[in-house]
């Protein structure tokens, strides 16, 4: 079974501790869902091209559908609720390699 990634890229943030009730509820949720952070808030980022710098996250799960399952889950749905607004984020998704 292929693994599924959340990957999530966030081009600006002016306001980080913004973030602190969103990144609570979200770990609870993730951790819930079987998600595993591969990436820590923070870490270093080399980008090319067009590429972000700014708080990219990658999060794996044991198979895709478990990680749509994450994202459709209760307990995350919450989360989203307390990312506050004027935050800009590219969310995805995505299917790994078996």
């Amino acid at each position: 079974m292929a693994k599924g990634y959340w990957v999530s890229v966030y081009p600006v943030i002016s306001n980080p501790e913004r973030l602190t009730a969103y990144n609570e509820l979200a770990g609870l949720a993730v951790r819930a869902g079987g998600g595993r952070v591969l990436s820590p808030v923070g870490g270093r980022v080399v980008a090319h091209e067009a590429g972000i710098t700014e708080r990219v996250i990658l999060i794996e799960f044991d198979g895709f559908e478990q990680a749509v399952a994450a994202y459709e889950s209760e307990s995350y749905q919450k989360a989203l609720v307390a990312l506050p607004d004027g935050f800009e984020r590219d969310f995805r998704i995505i299917e790994g390699i078996d």
